[in-house]
């Protein structure tokens, strides 16, 4: 422990947390950083969280900011893009932020934050580094030769972190496959949300999406939602929609989300003649006014780590039907709360595309007892709001960063 970071747990000062992140863009990530740096003021944590610019096309989550009290330190070149001489200026503004606030805990979130945090931490003497991966990028994003470079950088970063938190089991085991840390550095802690709101919201909201956007009550709706970015497979969607549309007249696919890749599959929905059964809502800012109307939430991304969208879909009641990726097996029952496909093969997702609309002909007794063949959707709602709740993720972290205090507090007492 440096002088300059006296330790916590020796006075009545609160924790200090600098918690930094690339961008509070639309996702998971922006969404846990907001509630834990609102949610752990009434711990005795201090947090100044620190962020990056969003591109245009990807939509920010300033206005939850702005709603729990949260200012965000903006550094504009933390955002995703790498630029060897901007990111070399945004580590030294770092160092200065670190240096000036002597912060006694840093936790970094997402790639390029984890990198640029992690090494202000180490030149600054911050006592306690921890990072968390939210799904990792180390497949499906960069070349084979950058995808190396990027492990080397974060297998150095891992051995000099307190801890490495993956969202998953199946994180926690690629960062241990890939040798980017080790049993004892590694744990897993689950996303937190605020997921008690879903049901009574799923109830409140009722028709305000189908009003919106003129959808009759007789329409059965499936959602994919999610950033339209190369990584979600919007494409798979599209033809695996293409595959089943004619089959179910009163269908019809919301695109609830915006990106990069817009203007390409709006071409590929022109291609394939679906444009008639499609609804591009673009990016809509409280996800329970979306899964308040739809009864089938889909996701056809190659790679993910625990996706929000699934975790609030399933949270309201609503099955998914998603590739079999990260830890989407962590959070859907086949059979039970949705439908599992292979990743990259639109027939494949087709398949179970159909098994979820087939689903959703099939009801409950009149005493809400799942008959063979139906989905246990009241079941799924309860286990994944027990699971992932903001409540046990505050309470995990605190437990985790007193953990991480006390044994640097006890480690420089012990070389004294």
């Amino acid at each position: 422990m440096t002088a300059s970071n006296p330790s916590p747990t020796t006075q009545k000062d609160p924790i200090r947390i600098v918690r930094i992140i690339a961008r509070l863009n639309v996702g998971g990530p922006a969404i846990h950083v907001i509630l834990l740096s609102e949610r752990m003021r009434a711990l005795g944590y201090d947090t100044l969280l620190v962020s990056g610019k969003e591109a245009d096309h990807e939509g920010d989550m300033l206005y939850l900011a702005e709603e729990r009290g949260v200012e965000p330190l903006r550094l504009p070149a933390l955002g995703r893009e790498l630029h060897p001489i901007k990111d070399l200026c945004t580590l030294w503004k770092l160092i200065r932020i670190l240096r000036r606030t002597k912060p006694h805990i840093v936790h970094t979130h997402t790639a390029k934050a984890g990198t640029l945090g992690r090494l202000a931490a180490l030149l600054s003497g911050v006592p306690v580094i921890i990072h968390t991966f939210h799904g990792h990028v180390f497949s499906g994003y960069f070349s084979d030769r950058k995808t190396r470079l990027f492990l080397a950088v974060e297998r150095f970063l891992a051995r000099h972190s307190t801890r490495v938190i993956g969202v998953s089991e199946k994180c926690c085991a690629d960062l241990r496959e890939l040798g980017v840390s080790n049993h004892e550095r590694l744990q897993c802690i689950p996303l937190g949300l605020e997921l008690e709101r879903f049901p009574k919201a799923a109830e409140q909201l009722r028709g305000k999406l189908r009003n919106r956007f003129g959808l009759g009550p007789e329409l059965t709706l499936i959602a994919i939602v999610a950033r339209m970015v190369p990584i979600k497979r919007h494409d798979v969607f599209l033809r695996a929609v293409a595959m089943v549309c004619r089959d179910y007249p009163n269908a019809r696919f919301l695109i609830v989300g915006d990106g990069s890749t817009r203007p390409e599959m709006e071409r590929l929905a022109e291609e394939l003649g679906i444009c008639d059964v499609l609804v591009w809502t673009g990016f809509i800012d409280d996800p329970a006014e979306v899964y308040a109307d739809v009864d089938l939430v889909a996701l056809t991304s190659d790679d993910e780590g625990l996706p929000v969208a699934v975790i609030e879909s399933l949270s309201s009641g609503r099955p998914v039907v998603s590739t079999s990726v990260g830890g989407v097996p962590e959070l859907i029952e086949e059979g039970v709360s949705g439908f599992m496909a292979e990743p990259g093969r639109p027939e494949d997702f087709a398949r179970a595309l159909r098994l979820g609309l087939e689903a959703l002909k099939r009801i409950p007794d009149p005493h809400g007892n799942p008959s063979p063949g139906c989905l246990d959707m009241k079941s799924a709602q309860e286990r994944i709001i027990k699971k992932l709740s903001i409540d046990r993720l505050v309470k995990d972290l605190d437990s985790l960063y007193r953990q991480c205090l006390d044994e640097v507090t006890n480690d420089g007492e012990t070389r004294q």
